[in-house]
């Protein structure tokens, strides 16, 4: 099986498989150059600590890359993770001073109107937007004094003009 007496060249091989007969075109290549298939073995067999140590060498590689694309991911995480909550920031300020400028201006005319803008409903949607907090005792909290705004202002007298 060697190059001069043809019996079996790469080009016989299916075309499917090219590394494959690529591979052997070599080997047979070396097989010729050596002198024999005897020689052909030594020389493999010189070649196989080198062929562990780049191997390792590549599995070191193919870790390290692992761990910078890990690393690459969690940061963007991260960044997408601090956008978000900026963003709630930004909302929930803008959110409270809007609530406070409308309660301030309906409060010589709507007083219990300013009240819900102004009071615990402020305070609670601040708290949701800003810490991304919810608990249900604030939430029956602001029920119950929207409740009681509500309740008052339909008691209260209108004002005489």
């Amino acid at each position: 099986m060697t190059a001069e007496d043809g019996s079996s060249s790469p080009s016989s091989l299916p075309e499917e498989e090219p590394v494959l007969a690529a591979g052997l075109e070599v080997a047979m290549k070396w097989g010729a150059a050596l002198g024999g298939p005897d020689k052909l073995d030594v020389a493999l067999k010189a070649l196989e600590p080198q062929m562990k140590r780049e191997h390792q060498l590549k599995l070191r590689q193919l870790e390290f890359q692992r761990e910078v694309a890990e690393r690459a991911a969690r940061l963007e995480q991260e960044r997408r993770s601090h956008t978000r909550h900026l963003a709630g920031l930004a909302v929930g300020a803008l959110l409270a001073v809007a609530m406070l400028g409308a309660g301030v201006y309906v409060a010589k005319d709507a007083w219990w109107l300013s009240a819900l803008l102004c009071g615990p409903s402020l305070l609670a949607l601040a708290k949701i937007f800003v810490l991304r907090r919810s608990d249900p005792e604030d939430m029956r909290f602001v029920s119950k004094t929207a409740r009681n705004a509500t309740n008052a202002a339909s008691q209260a007298q209108p004002p005489v003009v």
